[in-house]
């Protein structure tokens, strides 16, 4: 195994992980995951950071991807320990195994920005949802700050080197929107004392239409 290999199989997943479990972090979590309602399924599920706030009371099933094997033992130990009969497979959003019209709630934390094609990510999702499933999102992206995008704009092509392919300059509510949704935003702004490069972040829910 090469340098950038070992990196990226041991390092990386543990940054992620560590970063996205920031206390201020988890606080937006507890805002967005406990909507989630019927057959959910978690897009970026590794690790099981989100599992702790789910109501197990409103969840009928629950399935979720991740592209990193190495945290896929962690959701499964996760949903173990709730006693949940979980679907966690290894994959990618551009490609989500699991056939059309088959949830009522998408979970996506923190995802949108690793992936390599996110239009194609939200047609997967549009046909995974029902008719009115939503969309519950929570992710980083693109400022609303000229002086901080441009920052973003120079960082990212390191960043994206060392945060397996993450990006600082995506949108989040408006190419949600633009792949038909219909948004809900339930919040937006800067992640107190994070920097504002990686700070920025928007909330909300996104619905399927009918």
């Amino acid at each position: 195994m090469g340098l950038k290999d070992w990196y990226e199989a041991r390092i990386m997943p543990r940054l992620i992980t560590c970063a996205c479990s920031q206390p201020k972090v988890m606080k937006r979590r507890a805002e967005v995951v406990p909507r989630a309602r019927g057959d959910v399924f978690e897009l970026g599920c590794g690790g099981g950071i989100n599992q702790a706030f789910y109501d197990p009371a409103a969840i009928t099933t629950y399935a979720g991807i991740d592209p990193h094997a190495g945290l896929l033992d962690g959701a499964r130990a996760a949903a173990q320990r709730k006693g949940w009969a979980a679907d966690i497979r290894e994959g990618r959003g551009e490609a989500i195994p699991f056939a059309d019209a088959s949830f009522d709630c998408v979970v996506c934390t923190f995802t949108l920005c690793s992936v390599e094609d996110p239009a194609q990510v939200m047609r997967e999702l549009r046909r995974i949802l029902r008719p009115g499933g939503e969309v519950l999102f929570l992710e980083h992206g693109r400022a609303p700050d000229a002086g901080v995008r441009r920052w973003q704009e120079r960082i990212e092509p390191l960043w994206k080197r060392l945060a397996g392919g993450c990006h600082l300059t995506r949108p989040i509510a408006s190419a949600l929107a633009h792949a038909g949704f219909v948004v809900e935003r339930l919040g937006e702004g800067y992640t107190p004392k994070a920097p504002r490069i990686a700070g920025w972040m928007e909330w909300g829910v996104a619905r399927k239409a009918g």
